[in-house]
C-alpha cells in the first residue's frame, strides 16, 4: 500500500477508491447527459417521521415512454449525499443511463432522525420509502413523482443499490425488508457489529473492545451540531447521546466501561447483532456482489466471507471480490475510482458494471465474473493483478509451535519446552493508530515489547508462498491468575491476548501483514481454543520467514484487567498448531 487513507472521514464516507486492473467489459459505456433535482421526503421510520434529503439524477431521454432502471445509494458514516464519493455514484450511473437517487442517511447531512446503525426497522424502512418513490407510488414532499423508472410489476421498480461502509450495510438491511430491490453491491462493510467493534477471534462475544475505531465513530456522530447548521430537531436524543438512538448509546457506553456483566452484555451486544446482517441475511434474496478490503482493521475480510457463505448456503446469488484496501489501506494505482466516473478501466469497476447490466438491465448474456477474486499486490502486470477462484481456499497447511520458539513443519520436530510472557499496566504492543487518518499524526511501525509476547519463527522459505484467506491457530495456554478470576461473573476478567502473523525478511525486518491482529478473550484457560485470524492476501517471498506471535496487549484495543502471566507449553504430542490457506501461484 502506498499510503494510508488521508482522513478518517474519507475512509468512512465510502471507501470507494480501490486498486487493480480490469479486463472484463471490453467496451466503453455510453455517456448520457443528465439533470439533478434536489428532493426532500418525509418517511416513517422507527415510529417517527424522518426527513430524507436526496438528489435525483435523471438521464436525458429517460421518460415514461423510455424508462430506465434505478440505482439507489447513501453515504458512509459521517458523510452525506454531497460528499464526493456519494455524489459520484449518482453522476457515474446517470452517465451510464441509470436513474440515480442518492440520499443522506438518517442523522447525516440534512436528513433527520437519529443515527441508528443501519437498523432494518429504521434505516431500511426509510430506504424502502425511497423505493416507493422510484416505483411511482409516492411523491417527494414537493409533489415530484418518478414515472420513468423501469417496472417489473406495478409498484415494483427495477432498482439496485451500491455504497460502502455504512452505505454498504444499509443495502442488505433494505433488501431484507423490501424484496423489490433487485441487485446489491455492498462494499467494505460489516457482517456483525458485535464482532467489528468488540471482536473475539477465539469464540463468541464478549470480545476485546476496539476502542479507537469505535470512539472515532462516536465522536463523529456526536459532533454533528458543530458541522450541520439548522439541525433537524428529530436528530436530538435527550437520553444521554445527542445523535444516536438510545440502544446505540448504551452499546457505546458499555464497551467504554471496560466491564461485561452477563445481564448487561447480552442486551447491548444483542442490539449490535440485531442491526447487523448476521441477524437478517436469511431474508436477503437480491443478487449480491460483495467487495471487501484486504487492508481493513475495521471490517476485515472475515466479515464479507461470513456474509458470502451465508448467502451462498441459502441459495442467494452471491460473488465476492477482495480489493486492495479498505478503511485502513492506502490508494494503489489502477483501482476503481468512482469519482472519475469510469468503471471500465478497473477490474472492480468492470465487475460492478456487469453486475448491474445483468440484474438491472436483464442482459442475460453478460458475464458477471468468477465466484471469488482477490488482489495481488506483488503482481506488476495490470492484466494479472487479480486472481480468481471458484471457491475460497481452506487452511490446509500446518505448522507446529515448538518449545524452542520455532515454527516447524512436522510434529515430530517439536522440542519440549515452556515459555512465558506477562502483560504490563499499559499497552506494550502496537499494530496501528486507527485514528491517525483523522489526527494527521504519523503511525509508528508495529512493535511488540520483549517479555510481553511470544513468537514462533519458521525456517527460511524455499519457495514463494501465497497465503489467501484466514489463517487459523489452535492454542492452549496456562494462566493461574486468569483461572482464578474467569468465573467472576464479569467477562472482563477473562484473559485477553492478540494473535498475529509477521513476514520476516532475510535482514530480520518484520512486517505485520496489513497491520491486522486477532483479539481473543479466552473464556476458559483450562481448555484449548481456536483463533481465526483476519483474512489476508500476502506473498511470503523465497528466503523470508513466517513468524506467529501472541501478545499480551495492543494499544488500539482494551486489554487485560490485572496482571496475568501466561505460559505456553509444547511437546510433540501436545502443542499449538498454525494452519495456513496456501494457494499455488
Amino acid at each position: 500500500m502506498s499510503r494510508r487513507v488521508p482522513g478518517i472521514r474519507a475512509a468512512l464516507a465510502l471507501a470507494l477508491t480501490l486498486t487493480a486492473p480490469f479486463a472484463l467489459a471490453g467496451r466503453a459505456a455510453a455517456t448520457h447527459r443528465y439533470t439533478v433535482t434536489a428532493l426532500r421526503f418525509t418517511v416513517r421510520a422507527g415510529g417517527r417521521d424522518c426527513a430524507v434529503d436526496a438528489d435525483l439524477y435523471r438521464p436525458a431521454g429517460v421518460d415514461r415512454a423510455h424508462p430506465a432502471p434505478a440505482v439507489l445509494a447513501t453515504n458512509g458514516f459521517g458523510g452525506s449525499k454531497s460528499d464526493g464519493s456519494t455524489d459520484a455514484i449518482g453522476r457515474t450511473f446517470a452517465r451510464r443511463g441509470f436513474v440515480g437517487l442518492v440520499y443522506s442517511g438518517l442523522g447525516f447531512g440534512k436528513s433527520g432522525c437519529l443515527i441508528s446503525l443501519d437498523d432494518p426497522d429504521i434505516d431500511a424502512a426509510a430506504a424502502s420509502g425511497l423505493v416507493d418513490f422510484l416505483a411511482g407510488t409516492r411523491a417527494a414532499d414537493d409533489g415530484t413523482r418518478a414515472d420513468f423508472v423501469t417496472l417489473d410489476a406495478k409498484g415494483d421498480p427495477r432498482v439496485g443499490m451500491i455504497g460502502g461502509s455504512y452505505g454498504g450495510a444499509v443495502q442488505l438491511a433494505t433488501a431484507a425488508v423490501d424484496h423489490r430491490v433487485d441487485a446489491l453491491v455492498p462494499m467494505v462493510t460489516w457482517h456483525d457489529l458485535a464482532y467489528s467493534l468488540d471482536p473475539n477471534n477465539g469464540g463468541s462475544v464478549p470480545g476485546v473492545f476496539k476502542w479507537q475505531w469505535t470512539n472515532g465513530f462516536y465522536l463523529m456522530g456526536e459532533t454533528q451540531p458543530l458541522t450541520v447548521p439548522g439541525l433537524d430537531p428529530t436528530r436530538i436524543n435527550s437520553l444521554g447521546c445527542v445523535h444516536f438512538v438510545s440502544k446505540a448509546c448504551a452499546l457505546i457506553r458499555t464497551l467504554n466501561s471496560g466491564s461485561y456483566p452477563a445481564e448487561v452484555t447480552a442486551d447491548v451486544l444483542g442490539y449490535a447483532h440485531s442491526v447487523s446482517p448476521v441477524s437478517y441475511l436469511h431474508r436477503v434474496k437480491a443478487p449480491t456482489l460483495l467487495v471487501q478490503g484486504q487492508a481493513d482493521s475495521l471490517f476485515n475480510l472475515n466479515e464479507a466471507t461470513a456474509t458470502y457463505r451465508t448467502l451462498k448456503a441459502q441459495g442467494t446469488t452471491a460473488k465476492m471480490i477482495w480489493q486492495s484496501w479498505g478503511h485502513s489501506g492506502g490508494v494503489a494505482a489502477g483501482e476503481l475510482d468512482l469519482g472519475q466516473g469510469d468503471l471500465e478501466s478497473s477490474y472492480v469497476g468492470g465487475r460492478i458494471a456487469a453486475w448491474f447490466d445483468r440484474y438491472l438491465r436483464k442482459r442475460t448474456d453478460v458475464d458477471t465474473g468468477p465466484a471469488f477474486a482477490y488482489y495481488r499486490d506483488w503482481i506488476t502486470d495490470p492484466a494479472r493483478t487479480y486472481a480468481t477462484a471458484d471457491q475460497l481456499p481452506a487452511p490446509d497447511e500446518k505448522l507446529y509451535l515448538s518449545g524452542d520458539g520455532k515454527l516447524v513443519d512436522d510434529r515430530a520436530k517439536v522440542a519440549r519446552g515452556s515459555r512465558e510472557y506477562t502483560n504490563g499496566p499499559v499497552p506494550t504492543s502496537h499494530s496501528e493508530n486507527s485514528l491517525s487518518g483523522m489526527t494527521g499524526q504519523p503511525d509508528p511501525a508495529p512493535y511488540d515489547t520483549r517479555g510481553t509476547c511470544l513468537g514462533w519463527t519458521g525456517a527460511p522459505l524455499t519457495r514463494t508462498t501465497d497465503v489467501v484467506g484466514a489463517p487459523r491457530a489452535i492454542l492452549k495456554v496456562v494462566s493461574p491468575a486468569a483461572r482464578r478470576v474467569q468465573n467472576s461473573g464479569d467477562a472482563a476478567d477473562n484473559l485477553v491476548l492478540f494473535a498475529k502473523l509477521y513476514d520476516l525478511a532475510p535482514d530480520g525486518t518484520g512486517t505485520l501483514v496489513h497491520r491486522l491482529v486477532a483479539p481473543v478473550r479466552v473464556p476458559d484457560v483450562t481448555k484449548g481454543f481456536t483463533v481465526t485470524l483476519p483474512g489476508i492476501v500476502h506473498r511470503f517471498a523465497k528466503g523470508h520467514r513466517l513468524r506467529f506471535v501472541i501478545a499480551a496487549s495492543d494499544d488500539a484495543y482494551t486489554g487485560n484487567r490485572g496482571v496475568k502471566p501466561v505460559t505456553v507449553v509444547s511437546s510433540p504430542q501436545d502443542t499449538g498448531v498454525l494452519e495456513l490457506p496456501i494457494v499455488a501461484d
